[in-house]
């Protein structure tokens, strides 16, 4: 079950149901006009499953504008939690390499803030490439949605746009590498009913054209993330609160070379 944010010509935000990735079913004549109701229920994929079957508006796909899957959520994201990004972030700084040594073994994951819910670009919205910046890439994650009690309900793509200079000169910069104008992506929608294990089989990918060109790609396995969704979920909401919930980006195991860095009207 795919639950999305929409919105049409009216430019009225929606909620919608994604069937076979063609067609969007209209939740809001139903009384679904926000997210965080169906989040926070007990069963939320049982819940679409009946409006699914009602007579409901339907729009093409492609005629309808997706809108971040957030709406009073903060977006936080978790670091070195694959190998290869333990490897990428002790050759960008030989200052900072034993403490990602360190946190990718540690009992204790890296956890960092992101993003505000209003300041997460959707899906074919443009992201940012800090100015002050020589070496920027974008971060492809699974991003786990939890509700306000920490209960995974769900997942969704995310983009962690990364200033890597900047993190590796000094790891105290790195609010400042991860944290600026459009560096948070999410979308297309939220995926609903999949357990740990069936996402883990799941595969990520990322392709970065410039100029109609493939400039990078690369694709890596979730299954290949060190630690379990309830122990990132746990460290997350551990003496914090989430009134609203929170989505929690997972790390990135695709790496672009360190020659490459993002340029103006790359499309990822």
């Amino acid at each position: 079950m795919n639950l999305c944010r929409f919105a049409l010509s009216d430019h009225a935000v929606r909620i919608g149901l994604v069937l076979e990735e063609a067609t969007v079913l209209d939740l809001t004549p139903a009384g679904v006009t926000r997210l965080e109701p169906l989040l926070e229920s007990n069963d939320p994929a049982a819940q679409l499953k009946e409006l699914a079957h009602r007579f409901l508006p339907r729009f093409p796909l492609a005629e309808v504008r997706l809108l971040a899957p957030v709406e009073r959520q903060e977006v936080w994201a978790a670091g070195v939690t694959y190998l290869r990004s333990k490897a990428a972030r002790m050759e960008e700084s030989a200052f900072s390499a034993t403490a990602y040594d360190k946190v990718y073994s540690a009992p204790r994951p890296e956890i960092f803030f992101k993003a505000l819910a209003d300041k997460v670009v959707s899906t074919g919205e443009p992201v940012g490439i800090r100015r002050d910046a020589k070496w920027s890439v974008p971060e492809p994650e699974l991003a786990l949605v939890l509700n306000s009690q920490g209960r995974l309900v769900g997942y969704t793509a995310g983009n962690d746009m990364s200033s890597r200079d900047i993190e590796g000169e000094n790891l105290l910069y790195l609010p400042q590498a991860k944290i600026y104008d459009r560096s948070c992506a999410l979308g297309p929608w939220i995926r609903l009913g999949a357990t740990e294990d069936e996402a883990r089989a799941w595969r990520i990918r990322v392709c970065i054209a410039r100029g109609g060109r493939t400039e990078f790609a690369g694709e890596t396995s979730v299954g290949q993330i060190k630690r379990s969704f309830a122990e990132l979920a746990e460290f997350l909401f551990r003496c914090q609160k989430f009134p609203h919930g929170a989505v929690l980006l997972t790390g990135t195991g695709v790496v672009p070379p360190d020659s490459f860095t993002l340029a103006a009207d790359d499309v990822v």
